[in-house]
């Protein structure tokens, strides 16, 4: 009797995430105004109520984290003249990763005049996660804008302690179509390995970086310098050529936070949104 040898069950497929929001801002009466939103999959976009100060877009992720294969893509477009500010309803979370990687892709078009404050919350990255973001600005001659970028590496209230992570996050701002600035971070077990090393990430478990792209914004630059810093975050700033550079490091993400909401405070004119809650 010969052996009957069961076939060999392929690997289940699992259900990947799939979100896109778009959202069109334009003139309104007194105001910018929502001239169009595209939303679908996991992403949505909504404009709260806000009295004074520019009009407020909030992105949201309903699957609730990203992992490997999920991508997410949203987009924001600023008639000539508008003012409006870009946030997360929440911190985004990179969980594990099974294979592959989670992608999201950032957009803004920024028309003559406009200006747009990119001011997502941070991301949260979980051991094993791997995610790919990319981000870009495209100003008008005579646009502006200001952005923010961080990352906390683990919940430290939680004692996590991520050794395993992989991000590739790119960031650039174009002027006419010509880059600006251009800004990258990149970690992996390697860089890990190495994390209190003072080239690499200093002990560090959340950065930050802040960028002013606008005609004079390198005058900004002694302001956020006089700033009094949070205690366990460590700030570095530059100013140049139409650029406020400003670079945070801290042991956790909450003194990060702080030091972040300061210096928008003095970078902005209005509050920040109110789903910071700081």
């Amino acid at each position: 009797m010969l052996d009957a040898h069961a076939p060999i069950a392929a690997p289940p497929t699992l259900q990947r995430s799939r979100g896109a929001a778009s959202v069109r801002l334009g003139p309104g009466v007194g105001r910018t105004a929502l001239r169009g939103l595209v939303q679908s999959g996991s992403a949505r976009a909504f404009l709260p109520r806000v009295h004074g100060g520019p009009v407020e877009v909030y992105f949201l992720n309903t699957s609730g984290g990203l992992t490997g294969g999920d991508r997410l893509s949203l987009a924001l477009d600023l008639a000539p003249g508008a003012r409006a500010v870009g946030t997360t309803q929440t911190a985004e979370r990179a969980y594990r990763s099974t294979g592959g990687a989670a992608h999201v892709s950032v957009r803004a078009e920024v028309g003559a005049g406009a200006h747009l404050d990119w001011l997502p919350q941070e991301t949260i990255l979980f051991e094993g996660a791997h995610l790919v973001r990319e981000t870009e600005v495209a100003l008008a001659p005579d646009a502006s804008c200001l952005m923010l970028e961080a990352v906390v590496i683990g919940r430290a209230a939680m004692g996590e302690r991520p050794m395993r992570p992989v991000l590739h996050d790119t960031r650039r701002v174009l002027r006419a179509g010509r880059p600006v600035w251009a800004d990258g971070f990149a970690l992996d077990a390697g860089v890990m390995a190495q994390a209190g090393a003072p080239a690499m990430l200093g002990g560090a478990r959340a950065v930050a970086v802040v960028a002013l792209i606008a005609q004079g914004a390198e005058d900004a630059a002694a302001g956020v310098r006089a700033l009094v810093p949070e205690a366990g975050c460590a700030v570095g700033v530059s100013g140049f050529d139409g650029r406020c550079i400003v670079r945070l490091m801290a042991a956790d993400g909450w003194p990060l936070r702080r030091q972040i909401a300061r210096i928008l405070g003095h970078l902005r004119p209005t509050p920040l949104p109110r789903c910071w809650q700081i």
